[in-house]
């Protein structure tokens, strides 16, 4: 436990000039006095941490001391192999810098823990894509990652509707959603972010200007955010289905999950015979028809009437196809 603090002690004051004790005990989760005493077992241990006196005093390396990996337990350089997605970054024509990453690592690594990468391969493996579908490499996604990489303007033609349209961007960051890949831009001159399909593009260009990034942009907390507003806006419609306990348990994975859930919170208690009435929001009565027959007799479609019709006649097929 101590061996690990120290180590974070030391890559927290190479990675700035200089930590106040205060900022120290704060990043490692210790009283100031244990900051002193780290310090001291540093600086007995040959890694040379100075201390600088008075009010605006604070620790620092000196010297231009750097630490090797060295200090990396096998479950750490474990999860440091698994935090890279090889088909991503393959589909982003960065597997080539990728592996020589990965191989300089290993380099810097104790012996005892160089089989790393080939421990955790052996062990997890990501499939980003859905089943049952190829996944392809949209054509531009390259040029768009390199973009990415370099903060510079692109100017991308893409389907939109039933034409094409041309749009200069500021490509900020790439998300891989099941399989497909999108790029989240801000339109040059409107300030406003928005997402792309990038298998829509089909042209990209990279200009040579480079673009001021907002260092206040959250790539993840936007997607987030994007992801949510999709989800609800598909659902446009409202249907009204009476459940029996094995139908509320089925739910959420025969229709989307966050409404099914939204739905089940706002539901009524059980009536008579133990059936849960709820609104579920839905993208389309055909959608929903699809979605709730995979329930069978554990649904009960109450509203609207249309959609109840259908399931009757479906009832009916059935009938005749089993029998009575």
């Amino acid at each position: 436990m101590r061996a690990a603090r120290l180590i974070k002690m030391v890559l927290l004051l190479q990675s700035r000039p200089s930590m106040t004790a205060a900022e120290l005990a704060r990043e490692l989760e210790v009283s100031e006095r244990t900051v002193t005493r780290d310090a001291q077992a540093l600086s007995e241990a040959g890694v040379p941490v100075y201390a600088d006196r008075g009010r605006a005093g604070g620790y620092r390396l000196i010297g231009g001391y750097r630490t090797r990996l060295t200090g990396l337990a096998r479950s750490e350089a474990e999860a440091l192999f698994l935090s890279g997605v090889p088909g991503a970054l393959r589909e982003m024509g960065l597997e080539d810098v990728g592996s020589a990453a990965r191989l300089k690592v290993s380099a810097a690594l104790l012996p005892s823990v160089r089989d790393a990468s080939r421990t955790a391969a052996q062990r997890f493996h990501l499939d980003a894509p859905s089943w049952f579908k190829e996944p392809k490499t949209p054509e531009w996604l390259p040029a768009v990652a390199d973009a990415v990489w370099d903060d510079r303007r692109i100017t991308a033609r893409y389907w939109r509707g039933e034409g094409e349209v041309v749009r200069e961007l500021e490509p900020y960051g790439l998300v891989l959603k099941a399989g497909v890949w999108y790029l989240c831009a801000r339109v040059a001159g409107h300030g406003s972010y928005r997402v792309y399909r990038i298998d829509r593009f089909t042209a990209v260009e990279a200009g040579v200007e480079r673009f001021a990034r907002d260092e206040e942009f959250d790539l993840p907390g936007f997607w987030e955010e994007r992801a949510e507003q999709f989800a609800r806006s598909i659902l446009r419609a409202e249907v009204v289905v009476r459940l029996s306990r094995d139908g509320l348990r089925a739910l959420p994975y025969a229709v989307d999950g966050p409404s099914a859930r939204e739905a089940l919170q706002a539901a009524g208690p059980p009536d008579a015979c133990g059936r849960v009435t709820v609104t579920l929001p839905v993208e389309s009565e055909e959608v929903a028809h699809s979605q709730l027959a995979s329930l069978g007799p554990e649904a009960e479609v109450l509203a609207p009437e249309s959609l109840r019709a259908r399931f009757a006649k479906d009832a009916i097929r059935l009938a005749a196809l089993y029998g009575t």
